[in-house]
């Protein structure tokens, strides 16, 4: 068997396909209401897993030669408050320094921009083959990180956790046909032991304090300007406003 020297390659497999199906489904409907004009996705270019994004401007970055930007993640070549949306697909784990990607993604974010992290769940069934198993080959040779503390990071850098799923709660097995067998542990991860999935997926959004969206005071004065003048016909009997002519 070949071995597993990326994730990429890893996600060819069984298992990484059956990591993959779900958690494209999560960022899918993660993105679809996420608004702007530039996005950039974080690693594993092969994949392009802002698909159903509607942000027009979108990039791969990162440091494998297939990216459209070669970078070192924890030094993005981005101006500050530039990007409306980043997606981190299993970055953090697999880095030296997680921490500081996520004050360059806090860095490179607008306000009210939006973080889409997915991360292997130390805490599940795929946390004890890591600890207990070989970890020479990815995606075992990580350092997962624990959601709570994932929430802790993210609240210290002034990114708010808006949403969360766990997903993939079959143990991973290898072989596919094994998988399928195992299928309905999915809806019954979710709705018996939802903390307990392979992987967790966090959306999180940027709050600069003091920065507030303006909202127009909706006075009678402002409506009336607002509204389209429509010019009296003959035979036009709609009554008069203060504004009109005596």
């Amino acid at each position: 068997m070949t071995a597993n020297n990326t994730l990429a390659a890893w996600l060819q497999t069984a298992s990484g396909q059956y990591l993959l199906t779900r958690e494209q489904a999560l960022i899918d409907r993660g993105v679809a209401d996420v608004f702007g004009f530039h996005a950039v996705q974080l690693g594993l270019p092969e994949h392009d897993l802002l698909r159903a994004s509607r942000i027009p401007l979108r990039v791969v970055a990162g440091n494998d030669g297939r990216s459209q930007v070669r970078t070192a993640m924890d030094e993005l070549p981005f101006d500050s408050n530039s990007m409306d949306l980043a997606l981190l697909p299993h970055v953090l784990e697999f880095n030296e320094h997680p921490h500081q990607i996520l004050r360059e993604v806090e860095r490179i974010l607008m306000p009210e921009g939006q973080v889409i992290i997915t991360g292997f769940n130390p805490r599940s069934l795929w946390g004890l083959r890591r600890k207990l198993g070989p970890k020479g080959e990815y995606p075992w040779c990580g350092k997962y990180i624990s959601l709570p503390r994932m929430k802790d990071w993210l609240a210290l850098l002034g990114l708010e956790v808006a949403g969360g799923r766990f997903a993939c709660y079959a143990p991973p097995v290898a072989h596919p046909e094994w998988l399928n067998r195992m299928s309905f542990m999915e809806p019954a991860g979710d709705r018996w032991w939802a903390v307990c999935g392979g992987v967790y997926f966090l959306q999180a959004i940027k709050r600069v304090r003091g920065v507030h969206p303006l909202k127009p005071q909706w006075t009678g004065t402002l409506v009336g300007n607002l509204l389209p003048v429509r010019p009296k016909l003959n035979g036009d009997i709609s009554p008069r406003t203060e504004s009109d002519p005596q």
